[in-house]
């Protein structure tokens, strides 16, 4: 069984989620969410009649801090620490990936994603492309799926994928949009970890930001919009990048646009909120700004 967990980000409902999939040992938690919403990973886990003690696995998409803030506080408990290779110097060692946060996010850093510490070695599992990890009954095999970041991983369990930001964001019955925060989006790989996807024919997406994609034909219509999000939204901030526009023009005007585009594609006012959570539009242009740098110097 699977059970999704909302992880009320900042009071908001349905932006962050984690999983739990029961398994004969014991729960299998995929995603952590940030520090700062971890009593609320504890309690939701308790209403499903679990116990987070009893977690003893944590499999992560990527080591941003609202999928990953809190896996040290499961590795202190005991949990094994399943993460890309490219993604576990960073749980063993946080202060630079902290310290990155730090600049960006400042005197909000607390509130927004709580602390995090460094795990044990020997509790970081690091998992290539297409390996199967199987618990307690249940195999979850990794997709190395890299286009929102490097180190992503997908996790498929049987005909379910948990995408976390590669399978983009969708609340409730809004649009699906791509999220693009820096460092290292990468458009020609997101393309191929979109293919990835497509070819593992699931018949269910759960989406970090928020919850289940059911039906094959809902998931290749969610995964074609998703592509399409992904080229709009890119193509759109080239030439303000080409022309040297600051982050004070773009911001509000791809705020704007995007807001338009939620609210002609069915997210009410209230979700725009979420997706904002969720999506911070900020975000998205500095991540695209960094990756149009990126390729024109190349």
């Amino acid at each position: 069984m699977i059970h999704i967990l909302d992880l009320n980000f900042q009071n908001i409902r349905e932006s962050i989620a984690a999983f739990a999939v029961e398994t004969d040992n014991g729960p299998v938690l995929i995603e952590t969410g940030p520090h700062s919403t971890y009593r609320f990973l504890r309690r939701a886990t308790k209403l499903r009649g679990l116990e987070i003690k009893d977690v003893r696995n944590v499999l992560l998409t990527h080591i941003h801090l609202d999928h990953a803030g809190a896996a040290w506080k499961l590795a202190i408990g005991g949990a094994d620490i399943h993460v890309h290779p490219k993604g576990s110097k960073h749980l063993a060692n946080p202060d630079k990936l902290m310290e990155s946060a730090g600049r960006i996010y400042g005197d909000s850093m607390d509130t927004l994603w709580g602390k995090m510490k460094s795990i044990p070695e020997n509790q970081i599992k690091e998992v290539a492309d297409n390996d199967i990890v199987s618990i307690g009954g249940v195999d979850f095999k990794a997709l190395h799926t890299p286009g929102h970041a490097s180190h992503h991983i997908a996790w498929q369990v049987n005909d379910s994928i948990f995408t976390g930001d590669v399978g983009g964001v969708k609340i409730n019955n809004g649009p699906v949009v791509a999220p693009c925060p820096p460092p290292d989006i990468d458009i020609e790989a997101w393309d191929k970890s979109i293919e990835v996807l497509r070819k593992a024919d699931p018949a269910r997406l759960f989406l970090t930001h928020f919850g289940e994609v059911s039906g094959r034909e809902n998931v290749k219509a969610h995964l074609d919009q998703l592509q399409e999000s992904l080229h709009e939204i890119s193509d759109w901030i080239k030439p303000y990048v080409e022309e040297g526009e600051s982050d004070e023009k773009i911001i509000p005007e791809f705020q704007k646009k995007m807001h338009r585009h939620l609210k002609q594609n069915g997210a009410t006012i209230g979700m725009l909120e979420q997706y904002e959570a969720a999506n911070p539009s900020w975000m998205s242009v500095a991540g695209l700004k960094r990756y149009w740098k990126k390729k024109a110097a190349k």
